[in-house]
């Protein structure tokens, strides 16, 4: 995966990575094997959990760059 974007599914990131699971649970998703999840955007996830879409996008890209 090059880069994660607001856009993308959260089923299409954990498949790329499953570490990115941490960012998920830590912002109080903890389904993430159920498929209405893994089927949301990362923006949608967002917006319904009260977190900044633009941070969770940079916290994700900076921990795959990391790797």
């Amino acid at each position: 995966m090059t880069e994660v974007t607001k856009d993308m599914l959260i089923g299409d990131i954990l498949d790329a990575d499953s570490g990115t699971a941490e960012f998920f649970l830590n912002m109080g998703m903890h389904c993430l094997g159920c498929p209405s999840a893994r089927g949301e955007s990362l923006e949608m996830a967002c917006a319904v959990h009260g977190v900044d879409v633009e941070q969770m996008v940079a916290d994700i890209n900076a921990y795959l760059a990391s790797k």
